[in-house]
């Protein structure tokens, strides 16, 4: 395989992820300036949705940046790599703009989360493969 190919892939993914983290984060920032809120969340809802959109997103993305990362160290197919981190990103997305207009379940939020899952269960699959074979 080529590694090149598959590293510049998995610097993309990781290159999107982090900016989607920087943008959720900015939005934490604004919500806290426009409502004055220096710590907590005010009892803000449209801040608290920013809080846990954000904080999700940290809870889930370092691991799947790792494993896109290490798919590309392993000589994983390009297309692999770009499976992890499309359905990954995909599903972060449509996560945090569910989880950011609502605190109430949500068929958006339940298929980001399964989105991200997918992307776990996909990349886990091949990072055994490659570990084992």
């Amino acid at each position: 395989m080529d590694v090149g190919t598959a590293a510049h892939a998995g610097a993309l993914w990781v290159g999107l992820h982090i900016f989607l983290l920087l943008a959720l984060s900015l939005l934490v920032v604004r919500q806290r300036r426009l409502h004055g809120v220096a710590l907590g969340d005010g009892d803000v809802a449209v801040l608290t949705r920013a809080i846990r959109a954000f904080g999700n997103a940290t809870e889930y993305v370092p691991a799947g940046m790792a494993a896109i990362v290490m798919l590309a160290v392993v000589g994983a197919p390009p297309a692999a790599v770009h499976i992890t981190g499309g359905v990954m990103f995909v599903g972060r997305v449509v996560h945090a703009l569910s989880i950011s207009r609502s605190s109430a379940a949500s068929l958006a939020r339940a298929i980001g989360v399964m989105m991200t899952w997918l992307a776990y269960v996909f990349a886990g699959v091949a990072l055994l493969f490659y570990a084992i074979g």
